[in-house]
């Protein structure tokens, strides 16, 4: 194992920590009893990291595509990473509302003064939630991957 395939490695783990990190910030902070000005500002910077968080995985894992020890070819044949790509981008695509909805709460706030409504602040959570409970099944993949189970 060489220097990168390790910096690659542990720079993909990080930003796959950060996303559940931030991931869970948005699913605490989403709940109507606790939403006042001040968590719709943080969460619209507590959303924009965790799409930061979603572009570095992205990023990482095509270079350890490209440049790891294993090579392109080796990954793009393996099923397991095939489903994991898939669930990236499902699981990206399922918090794309709540994302929506954070960003128009905070033009809302910052135009006329008025907070969300229990529904719009329940079902951004919903979509959060349900990503995060989809998200569990990427670290399945990876060590299933890791051990060699499901690859050709």
């Amino acid at each position: 194992m060489t220097y990168l395939e390790a910096l690659l490695a542990y720079l993909h783990i990080a930003a796959i920590l950060t996303i559940v990190v931030f991931m869970t910030s948005l699913a605490a902070l989403c709940r109507p009893l606790w939403l006042n000005a001040d968590v719709v500002r943080r969460l619209t910077r507590v959303d924009l990291i965790y799409w930061g968080a979603w572009i570095a995985v992205f990023a990482t894992g095509l270079a350890r595509m490209a440049w790891g020890v294993k090579g392109f070819g080796w990954y793009a044949g393996q099923p397991l990473i095939l489903l994991k790509i898939v669930l990236f981008v499902v699981i990206a695509g399922l918090t794309l509302p709540a994302s929506r909805e954070i960003a128009n709460w905070r033009r809302t706030l910052d135009a006329t003064g008025a907070l969300p409504d229990v529904a719009q602040i329940d079902a951004a959570r919903r979509w959060v939630m349900i990503a995060a409970h989809l998200f569990l099944l990427i670290p399945l993949a990876a060590v299933l991957v890791a051990r060699g189970i499901g690859t050709v």
